[in-house]
């Protein structure tokens, strides 16, 4: 994982083995507009935004618990048409993988800290289905480098 100015990488422990990300130090809005802003400029459409930690916060209380998990949370999710197409004319069950998702969050004990990232996809299948996804994680880690202040 490469560290960028201004943010550091994700330890190990913070996020599942089948994700990467970087945390960078910046209020949780500013970082929520570069990561949108590095998904559209792009020329990509966003989807669905999820509002995890919202969710998780009115719900709580239904299912008996009242930590605070999030500050702030959400996943952005979109396709590209050329790489998703690449992918499924390789393996037609690589639709599994779309749309693709990038994440943010800011947790209570850690303000002002805000992690970025996406889901790694498992390069698996032909040879074709595993460059096409493999095209997918190098295009979610530079919208994420990029909203990292790379």
């Amino acid at each position: 994982m490469l560290t960028v100015p201004g943010a550091v990488a994700v330890s190990a422990s913070d996020l599942p083995e089948s994700a990467s990300g970087k945390t960078v130090t910046r209020a949780y809005d500013d970082v929520r507009f570069d990561l949108e802003s590095a998904i559209v400029n792009r020329g990509l459409v966003i989807d669905y935004v999820s509002h995890i930690g919202e969710m998780l916060a009115r719900t709580g209380g239904d299912v008996g618990s009242d930590k605070q998990i999030f500050t702030k949370a959400e996943a952005m999710l979109f396709c590209s048409a050329r790489l998703s197409r690449a992918a499924m004319e390789a393996r037609a069950g690589n639709l599994a993988f779309c749309p693709y998702a990038v994440f943010l969050f800011e947790t209570p004990d850690a303000p002002g800290q805000v992690t970025v990232g996406y889901r790694k996809l498992p390069e698996t299948g032909s040879d074709a289905s595993k460059a096409a996804l493999a095209n997918v994680n190098a295009l979610l880690e530079e919208i994420v480098q990029e909203a990292t202040g790379e």
